[in-house]
């Protein structure tokens, strides 16, 4: 699995149009830069309320599915990071109602002050998440993706201005 590539100019990527410059990395690495999914999504992911947390789900779940049709993996993984981090943040707040881990300044862990719920909305957003991770087409077009896009770093270093790299194509491999 290749790392999540950090380097590139975000702000001027479609990945729609370049999908050949997505790497999946892990977790919900780059889920608040990909365009135009993040744009896409982002306005639906809301866990405030177990109700607020099932609608938003439930779209971000539409949006996979949609994604799906279209066979556009980029936007399935996105989909997929979105319901995680769904999953992750809700479960953030149902531990620390703060929303803060960490005294602040510090690595302490705050004690745990349960939200129940929070806690019902991290188990929306887990079942949706866990739906979109295991879909057999999904796994099918990760796969796909990995061996025709991150087994090698040329597609990426071919593209010209996408990258905050100044170094020639050649100086770059």
């Amino acid at each position: 699995m290749q790392k999540f590539d950090y380097s590139l100019d975000f702000k001027a990527i479609d990945f729609r149009q370049h999908p050949e410059l997505y790497r999946i990395g892990r977790g919900e690495q780059g889920v608040l830069l990909v365009e135009p999914y993040k744009s896409e999504i982002l306005p639906d992911w809301k866990f405030k309320t177990p109700e607020i947390a099932h609608q938003s789900a439930d779209k971000i779940y539409s949006l996979f599915l949609r994604y799906k049709t279209q066979d556009d993996f980029v936007g399935m993984d996105m989909a997929r990071k979105f319901l995680q981090m769904g999953y992750t943040r809700s479960r953030r707040y149902a531990n620390h109602k703060s929303g803060h881990k960490y005294a602040a300044g510090s690595k302490t862990v705050l004690p745990r002050e349960e939200d129940p719920i929070k806690a019902q909305s991290a188990r929306i957003f887990y079942e949706k998440w866990q739906l979109a991770k295991t879909d057999p087409e999904y796994l099918q077009l990760a796969a796909r993706h990995r061996k025709q896009y991150e087994g090698s770093e040329i597609a990426a270093a071919k593209s010209p201005g996408l990258a905050h790299d100044d170094r020639s194509f050649e100086q770059r491999l």
